[in-house]
């Protein structure tokens, strides 16, 4: 079983809210969300509104970081049944019972677009969650709703520019399945690929003036693994639907399966506007 190394900031949270002490990859996955909350530079107190909050592994992060005095509206369009290990359901009320809870509140199965702001947040907040658009329209048209509805803006996603040899084969999973969700419907996590120059494209038509991004280090994550893992199980049925497309494939699944190992993890970007 890997060992994963947790730092002195996330045995603190860990200690003081008392959430997925028994839990090596929540532990991890968590240790990374308090990174990317620390380049958000969140205010005390603040109101936060997050998108895309999956199973609350940033919103936890979010609401440490703001304080007892701030609030955090997490909203996410699946449904509770979604998701592994834990669903939503089970993810977020866990939240919900501990310490941090009553300064959350989870809207799932509940899409942005249709979700009224009465005041504007201090900063929306999207983590990880833009692979999830179908196309950069999708995503554009949630920025421009995002624009009026909060004064900040702070964004992270994985960083497709890898400054490792052995993040390649992360890059070369994700390519991979952002082919398979162009030939095949899925419900995966990747179904389109947003370099950063895009996405602070992006932000800026919808109205944000943006940073220059940084970069939070995401290698020791095992999502790189998982990803080629998954990319890996659908090769066949990626190849019967492009066939087309064979010689390129096969040239990413080489590229993809170099490395017996454990891989790094791509990167993660955060930009942030207003």
């Amino acid at each position: 079983m890997t060992q994963y190394t947790i730092n002195q900031q996330t045995r603190d949270f860990l200690d003081e809210h008392h959430l997925y002490e028994d839990d090596d990859i929540q532990q991890i996955q968590l240790q990374h969300r308090l990174a990317l909350v620390d380049a958000f530079a969140l205010p005390k107190g603040g109101r936060i509104l997050e998108i895309g909050c999956g199973q609350g592994d940033t919103t936890m992060a979010i609401a440490h970081a703001i304080g007892e005095d701030g609030s955090v509206t997490a909203i996410d369009p699946a449904s509770r049944e979604y998701g592994a290990p834990f669903t939503l359901g089970q993810a977020t009320d866990r939240i919900l019972q501990s310490t941090l809870g009553d300064r959350i509140m989870f809207h799932l199965e509940t899409d942005f677009l249709d979700y009224e702001v009465s005041e504007p947040f201090d900063v929306a907040v999207l983590s990880h969650c833009s692979w999830y658009f179908k196309s950069a329209t999708e995503l554009l048209a949630l920025l421009k709703k995002v624009r009026p509805a909060a004064k900040q803006i702070c964004f992270a996603e994985w960083d497709l520019a890898f400054t490792d040899l052995g993040q390649r084969s992360h890059f070369c999973a994700v390519s991979i399945l952002a082919l398979y969700s162009q030939f095949i419907e899925n419900d995966s996590n990747v179904q389109t690929l947003f370099h950063k120059t895009e996405i602070r494209r992006l932000l800026e038509q919808a109205g944000f003036t943006t940073d220059a991004p940084a970069t939070v280090d995401a290698t020791h994550l095992p999502d790189g693994g998982w990803e080629r893992g998954y990319a890996n199980s659908i090769r066949t049925e990626l190849e019967e639907a492009a066939p087309a497309m064979g010689s390129l494939l096969t040239s990413y699944y080489e590229l993809l399966n170099e490395p017996d190992d454990a891989i790094p993890s791509l990167n993660s970007f955060v930009l942030s506007g207003a």
